[in-house]
């Protein structure tokens, strides 16, 4: 089972994860990096995770890290740290095949920002964590990868990778790899404690062990399908594949072993950083004020501000066409409590034109998709606290209602409802 960002991230896919990684054996994270952030709330006690899958929190699950993912290797020793569980690294797995993030990709990273920041174009808005640097490295062929680390290799890659940046990106590394080399010492130390604890492995037979015994699987997605590099919001987008196939790419899953697509769906829009927002409203007045200010919306990663608005369904359409979910899980209905009027975006229009845009439709222009108007419907909203609600039934009408219009407009199953922080502040649909 995979389950996806259908929006332009930030929907809660940690909280649905965490939720079904009590039911299978293997959570399996594909793609990204440590710009993606996951908050989890269990107990009380607040988990933001960047690197590290979900099922960690669970202490019968094995936790892999695919090869699709870029790895910053002092924050993932951070994150290990912060679970103060003595026996973590007993169910990480790291693929050999993952490439490494290295300080100097977080360095180009913030000098590419700042170059586009300069230009006419303006800045993407990245988190400048290093991601994209990364992937160009795996690009060009002379990226560091995990069993690069542990197979005596390092110090010369390191130092060819050293002089290729030093070479286009003046400024951005270090002097040329010397034994005491305060970097190589930090990656070889890394290397031997994930190896020790039987961490580096190849994750590609691993996982087909696993299937042909008939091993329960989730794989996590990072970001979101409106920030994937082909089918996003291009260029404000991200630098791995997001959709559903990446699965394939990630972590070496044939395609007919991936059974189920779960999107996840907040119950408005948001996203970070520049880019086109039809449904975008004001963050400093009315809806858009509550809908920042309730929903706490800052990025787990950056901190940030996020940008808030109507839920928008043509996008919810097209990220279905892309991935063609099963079903969705429509989380933080509850920050929609308290306003008056709500309203759901259910199609583009384009200048002058009569009738709507078809249902699965998204300029890949952003010229183009700047010119589209939305239409709306507009639906009662309510006034009571639904933090405490365990189904469907228990829901006020105008909630239900609500509920109803994603399904009917969207055309997808809504599976699962989220109406609060909470790890159990989440409900299965009826019928399911």
């Amino acid at each position: 089972c995979v389950v996806v960002g259908s929006q332009w991230g930030d929907e809660g896919k940690g909280k649905l994860v965490d939720v079904l990684a009590g039911g299978v054996e293997i959570v399996a994270r594909f793609n990204g990096g440590a710009n993606a952030g996951h908050t989890l709330e269990v107990d009380g006690r607040k988990f933001a995770f960047h690197l590290l899958p979900c099922g960690m929190l669970h202490a019968k699950c094995l936790n892999v890290i695919g090869n699709g993912v870029v790895a910053h290797l002092p924050t993932l020793f951070e994150e290990l740290k912060e679970l103060d569980d003595p026996d973590a690294l007993s169910r990480l797995v790291v693929s050999t095949r993952a490439h490494v993030v290295l300080d100097s990709h977080r360095t180009i990273d913030g000098m590419l920002e700042n170059e586009k920041r300069d230009a006419a174009s303006g800045a993407l808005g990245t988190t400048k964590r290093g991601i994209g640097p990364c992937y160009a490295s795996k690009a060009n062929r002379n990226g560091l990868r995990v069993c690069d680390l542990v197979d005596g290799t390092l110090a010369d890659k390191l130092g060819a990778l050293r002089a290729f940046q030093a070479l286009h990106y003046a400024g951005a590394s270090s002097s040329p790899v010397a034994a005491d080399d305060a970097e190589l010492v930090a990656l070889r130390e890394y290397g031997r404690t994930l190896a020790a604890a039987g961490c580096v492995r190849d994750t590609v037979s691993l996982l087909a062990d696993a299937l042909a015994r008939g091993t329960k699987i989730l794989a996590e997605g990072a970001n979101a399908a409106l920030l994937d590099p082909d089918f996003g919001t291009y260029p404000y987008v991200t630098s791995s594949s997001t959709t559903a196939g990446a699965v394939c790419t990630g972590l070496g899953i044939p395609p007919r072993r991936v059974d189920c697509v779960l999107g996840v769906v907040k119950a408005y829009t948001t996203r970070v950083g520049a880019g086109p927002f039809p449904t975008e409203l004001d963050l400093d007045q009315g809806p858009g004020e509550h809908l920042s200010t309730v929903g706490r919306e800052y990025g787990t990663t950056t901190g940030r501000k996020r940008r808030c608005g109507w839920l928008d369904l043509p996008l919810l359409r097209y990220s279905h066409a892309v991935n063609g979910y099963d079903s969705i899980c429509l989380t933080k209905l509850d920050v929609l409590t308290g306003i008056h009027k709500l309203k759901i975006g259910v199609a583009y229009r384009r200048p002058g034109d009569s009738e709507p845009c078809p249902d699965v439709h998204m300029p890949a222009s952003l010229a183009d998709l700047a010119t589209l108007s939305v239409d709306y419907v507009e639906l009662d909203g309510w006034h009571d606290d639904i933090t405490h609600c365990t189904s469907f039934h228990q829901l006020p009408p105008q909630a239900q209602a609500y509920v109803r219009a994603v399904e009917t407009y969207a055309g997808v199953t809504v599976s699962w409802v989220g109406v609060g922080p909470g790890r159990r502040d989440i409900f299965v649909m009826p019928g399911l």
